[in-house]
Parts: C-alpha cells; structure tokens; sequence
C-alpha cells in the first residue's frame, strides 16, 4: 500500500465531515472529498510536513468548496469557518449513543453557553446574528460558542 492510499483511508473520513459541516450536502461533500484527494495526491510534493497532514488537507477542501461556491455562483460570505475541532465534535454527534451524551451535556451548560451553542449548531445561525441576539458583538459570540464546544468536548472526554 502506498504512502498516499494511507492518507487517504487516515483521513477521508475527517476530510468528508468537515465538508459536510461547511456545506451541509452529504453528496457535494463527497464530490468535494474525492477532488480534494485529487488534488492532494496532485500536489504531495508541495506539502513540506512542517503542518499537521489533516490542517493542509482541509486548507485543500476548503479551497476546493470555494471554487465549487464560485461554480455554482453561490455566496460565499455565506462559508462558515469551521474549525478542526467542530469536525471532531460532529464526529462524536454521529454515534447515537454519543449525540445522547452531547445533549446531556448542553443540558448542563450554564447560560449563555447552552444558548449560544444550540443556536449556532442547530439554529444555524452566524455569529453575527447571535451577537445580535444578545446584544453583544459577532466576538462574543464566537468566544462563547468556542468555550461551550470546548466544555462538550471536555465532557465527552472524561466520560461524564
């Protein structure tokens, strides 16, 4: 098996989920998936290892969904950011079992954060708008919402 054929079982799955979490289409994520191999597999000499594998190839999947926005003539002010660690909390929500331990969690969050968080992930709401919401700035908004996700994730990894 080559190198690249390991990459590509390694990290596909990671790849897929945050496409899936950018444009919510589990068939365009696909698509976009696959091209982003391509494209990695294309351009593998230009990768120097001094980042993390999965940083550079999620650079190259949001760079492909751009030029997919672009194709398709949608907005693209309207690309959320999405972080590594959204992908990995989005990992554990596929897991029945584990969404129920997520939402235990949520449950427990102290306000603002339970708020916060239930109108970005399930609201789908910009951080501008919850901003709005509150009174406060898109920042705050975005300091919060991280804080909450990083209290789940923190659950989820004690086990509570």
């Amino acid at each position: 098996m080559s190198d690249f054929e390991e990459i590509y079982k390694l990290y596909f799955k990671d790849v897929f989920l945050y496409l899936r979490a950018l444009c919510r289409d589990e068939t365009v994520s696909e698509e976009i998936a696959q091209e982003t191999f391509v494209k990695a597999l294309n351009n593998i000499d230009s990768f120097d290892g001094k980042k993390d594998i999965r940083a550079w190839l999620f650079t190259i999947a949001k760079n492909t969904y751009r030029t997919y926005c672009r194709r398709k003539n949608l907005p693209l002010d309207e690309v959320p950011q999405i972080a590594v660690s959204d992908v990995i909390l989005t990992e554990h929500i596929e897991n029945e079992e584990t969404a129920m331990r997520v939402h235990k969690l949520l449950h427990e969050l102290n306000e603002p954060y339970k708020e916060v968080f239930n109108l970005r992930v399930f609201g789908e709401l910009s951080f501008e708008k919850i901003g709005v919401i509150f009174g406060k700035t898109a920042g705050w908004a975005r300091v919060t919402y991280f804080r909450a996700k990083n209290m789940i994730i923190d659950g989820l990894e004690k086990g509570d």
